[in-house]
Parts: C-alpha cells; sequence; structure tokens
C-alpha cells in the first residue's frame, strides 16, 4: 500500500472510530443490558414458556430491551392498570360512593308506610374495618332520628344499580369459591368474604372447632370434619355448588396442628347486607311489619325508586383511596367494583349519543366500552389490548407487553401521576412487593403492579435507575410450570427488574 492509500486508510479509521460511540453511551450499554436479561429468560427451566417484556426511557420515549412486545399475554394482575386508568379518567379522585336508605311512602306518626329500600351503589368498603365498620347501625340510626319507628312494608336489598353477571366473563368455576373471586356487587359488604378457621380438636375421632370472621356473615353449613391422629396428612375440603349457599366442609385435620385460615365468597352479598340491617334496625327499636326482599340483575323494580327520598346515607372512602387499596393488595372486588361504576356513568353518557352501542350491556361491558374509547385516544390499538374484566382473573384477558407499556407511559404524563405511583405496591415496602426486592437496587426505587395466576407471573410499573432515569417496563411469563425443586418464577422477574433500577445507560 502506498503512502497515500495508508493516509487515506488511516483517516477512514479515525473517522468511523469518532462516528462510533464509546463505550460509556447509552448505545453501547444498551446491548449489555439485553445480554443480562436474555440470559435470565433463556435459561432451561423456561424453554417451554413465553417471555413478553417492554421497557421503554420516559424521559426519550426510547425502547431499551423488548422481546416478543407486540405478542398477546395473559395480563394477570397487572391489567388492573387499565381499570386504574379509566377510572381516574373518569371518577374524581375525593369521590365518595353512597350507600342509601330510600323511600317514596309517606311517613305517618313516626311510622313509614310502604317499603324501605336499601341501596347499593357500588362501595366495595362497606363493612371493613378501616370503612364504615357500623355502617347498618349509621343508617338505623339515622332512620331513628327521623322519628320513624315502625316500617309497614318490606326491606328492599336493592343491587341493581349494577346490570350484568356478578363474575367478570372468564372467571373460572373451580375460583369462585375463594375470596378473590368474590361477586362483584352494587350492594356489597365486608369486601364480599368471610373467614373460615378451623382448629383440630385435642384428641382424634372428636370434631374440629369452625368458627367464622365476621360472625354475622357465617354461611349455613353441612360440616363432617373430623379430627385425626396427630401427624396425619391433613385433608380439608371446602365445597358449594353454585347457586347455593349451603358450605359442605368435610375430611380431617391432624389433633395438635394449628388452626388453618380460609377466606371465602360470600354467595349473596345483597341479601348479607339486608339481614345485617334488619338486625340494626332492631337494635335501635325500628319495627318491621314486612320481610326481607333482594333485588339484583336481571330483576329491576324502578317503581321503588320513582319519587324515593333519601333517608340515610354512608359514604365511602375516596376513590383514591378505594383505588389505592385494591392496587396495593390487588383487591379484585375493588377494581371490579370501580369499572361497573364507570360503567354506569359511561352508559349515561351515552344515552344521547348517535352511535352508542345498541342492545343489551351489563355495566362491566359499558365500563370495557369506555376503556376502549380511552385506549384509542391514547392510541393503543385495540387489537393490543383484549380485556373481559376488570381485574386479570380473567384467563380470556390479553394484552401485548407494548400496550402495557404504552399505557404506563401514558400515566406518567397526566397531573395525577404522582398520586397514581403512591396507589402502587413499592418494592421491598410495602403491598404485593413488601417482601420483593427488599435490601437491593430496587428498593424503594420501584412501583409496580403484581399479577400471579397458574402458570402466569407477571409485574409492570415505573423504575428509577442507579443514575436517577425512570422507566416505565412490562414483564410478563405465560405458559411456566416450575419443578418441585426450582426457584420461583418472580426471583426472576425481580432479577431483571434489579438489573434496570441498577443500570447507569444515560437514558
Amino acid at each position: 500500500m502506498n503512502r497515500i492509500a495508508r493516509r487515506t486508510a488511516l483517516l477512514l479509521c479515525l473517522l468511523l472510530a469518532i462516528s462510533q460511540p464509546t463505550a460509556a453511551t447509552a448505545p453501547q450499554v444498551r446491548p449489555a443490558l439485553a445480554a443480562q436479561i436474555d440470559a435470565i429468560i433463556r435459561q432451561p427451566r423456561y424453554a417451554a414458556a413465553d417471555w413478553g417484556i417492554a421497557v421503554v426511557s420516559l424521559d426519550s420515549g426510547r425502547t431499551l430491551y423488548e422481546h416478543q412486545a407486540g405478542k398477546l399475554f395473559q395480563p394477570a394482575s397487572t391489567a388492573k392498570l387499565f381499570t386504574a386508568a379509566l377510572t381516574l379518567s373518569t371518577l374524581a379522585a375525593d369521590y365518595r360512593i353512597p350507600t342509601r336508605l330510600l323511600s317514596a311512602a309517606p311517613i305517618r306518626h313516626g311510622r313509614l308506610d310502604g317499603p324501605l329500600l336499601l341501596y347499593g351503589m357500588g362501595d366495595p368498603t362497606l363493612g371493613t374495618p378501616d370503612a364504615n365498620p357500623d355502617w347498618a347501625d349509621d343508617l338505623a340510626a339515622q332512620l331513628a332520628a327521623r322519628g320513624i319507628r315502625k316500617v309497614r312494608g318490606d326491606l328492599v336489598a336493592d343491587a341493581t344499580y349494577f346490570s350484568g353477571p356478578r363474575f367478570g366473563n372468564g372467571w373460572e368455576a373451580s375460583d369462585l369459591l375463594g375470596w378473590f373471586a368474590a361477586p362483584a356487587s352494587a350492594l356489597s359488604v365486608h369486601e364480599n368474604m368471610v373467614s373460615l378457621t378451623v382448629t383440630p380438636a385435642t384428641r382424634a375421632g372428636q370434631p374440629p372447632l369452625l368458627a367464622f370472621s365476621p360472625a354475622v356473615a357465617a354461611p349455613p353449613l353441612a360440616d363432617t370434619l373430623a379430627t385425626a391422629t396427630a401427624h396425619e396428612p391433613d385433608d380439608i375440603n371446602l365445597y358449594r355448588a353454585l347457586g347455593d349457599p349451603l358450605l359442605h366442609a368435610f375430611g380431617s385435620v391432624a389433633a395438635g396442628t394449628p388452626p388453618r385460615t380460609y377466606r371465602l365468597a360470600i354467595p349473596d352479598p345483597a341479601r348479607q347486607a339486608g339481614e345485617e340491617l334488619l338486625a340494626a334496625l332492631a337494635r335501635r327499636g325500628v319495627r318491621l311489619q314486612g320481610g326481607l326482599r333482594v333485588l339484583a340483575w336481571p330483576q329491576n323494580d324502578a317503581a321503588l325508586r320513582a319519587n324515593a327520598r333519601i333517608l340515610a346515607e354512608v359514604l365511602s372512602p375516596p376513590v383514591s383511596d378505594i383505588l389505592a387499596q385494591g392496587l396495593k393488595r390487588s383487591q379484585n372486588l375493588y377494581l371490579q367494583n370501580l369499572l361497573q361504576i364507570d360503567g354506569v356513568g359511561a352508559q349515561a353518557a351515552a344515552a344521547n349519543e348517535p352511535d352508542a352501542p345498541v342492545g343489551f350491556l351489563g355495566s362491566a361491558a359499558w365500563g370495557l366500552h369506555a376503556l376502549h374509547g380511552l385506549l384509542e385516544r391514547i392510541g393503543i390499538a385495540p387489537s393490543s389490548v383484549l380485556l373481559e374484566e376488570g381485574t386479570g382473573l380473567s384467563r380470556d384477558d390479553l394484552v401485548t407487553p407494548a400496550a402495557m407499556v404504552r399505557l404506563l407511559q401514558y400515566l406518567a404524563a397526566q397531573p395525577w401521576a404522582a398520586a397514581l405511583r403512591g396507589m402502587l405496591p413499592m418494592a421491598g415496602v410495602d403491598g404485593t412487593l413488601e417482601w420483593r426486592m427488599r435490601d437491593g437496587p430496587a428498593t424503594d426505587r420501584v412501583q409496580a403492579k403484581t399479577g400471579s395466576m397458574t402458570h402466569v407471573h407477571s409485574l409492570a410499573g415505573y423504575v428509577t435507575t442507579a443514575d436517577g432515569k425512570p422507566l416505565a417496563f412490562a414483564i410478563l411469563l405465560n405458559n411456566y410450570q416450575r419443578a418441585p425443586d426450582g426457584p420461583r418464577a418472580n426471583q426472576d422477574i425481580d432479577a431483571i427488574v434489579e438489573l434496570l433500577a441498577g443500570w447507569r445507560g444515560g437514558e
């Protein structure tokens, strides 16, 4: 090579060196980050599973990592982020959901000459320790304060504010006994849940003690449980047929073992609420000449509410508090009820719109209709978010990681973005992340929604990197069967998030 050729080649090399990023710049760091994440998700134990991941810088909007980000996955409870987005876009944060006593009947000489309606409007916190635990006595006291001492008519527990089935579309029959699949109802009480504690007797052959809490929500029970000899394996079985309030308890529990507690769904929350109000009215000296009647979809009796006035009322905590509890604890009832409240509003708003849906839609379906409108405004393709209900419990729910992250980007740009982040579980601190990612780079720096079902593990939210840069991420793992001695999938999901939290990429 002659001198001119050598100088030209050297100049080209220098120009190429100048034009390429150094090892300290983001484009070189991202491949290193990608290689670390790839090493986690490509482990042999995930050979038959599917990972979907998207990570985006909130500052620049650049995608820092993706893997099958455009593929549909079951999101589990990370789907609650979509319901939260709709609720925050629809309801005022300080809105309090009322539960009312109504009647159109005249009041004469301390007597209400007609039926009394207990009208629920979707409060999922009624009767909980931190929200109106004495709600029934409160309503009864307000009624008595009006001078009413007798009701010549029925007490009607009215849950018709919501229309449509009480269970989310796609909820599995095998889940419906558990607290996490409690029926959504416009008239909910005790989170539509009762706890059952089974305590073995001191000697084999004796029946164990079964105790319900709250006791007022104890269901009818067929109990054949027995106490077995010590060291025998427990065989506790609980069963309730669909549509039947009778709970069957059978099998055995070993003597000397600690008590076992099960949280079960209440099959008919409106009836439960009505029975509790009946007892409260009696305590306050208000006599009812009629009985208890329950109204729930598809029943309806609008004539009962025509010209009715409010005789008493209790209010929920602010919607922002309900949403925070729903996200921190992953409380399905809270999110499903909020979706239906959103749906009632959407149906009313669409009454005079020429392009409103035709035919019957239940409250949850109206909520999903409103959600689709929000997603279109955000710019999320309808084909990338296929939700059937508001909690993520349905196996029919499907979402792409890219759509999840786009939602998170939208939420981060809203005036209430900081409030939303505070509602999400914080790594190593509270909610469903309290015991995850402790004492590491992610502690205090990750706010994210968890999701978990059989063969499904997910996490989506926000992380602040080691150099203070905010990222949005969605990690969805489907079709994973853990080996008996294998590590939990959440350990690897957390490892990915910790990589993001410890990253110094300049984004």
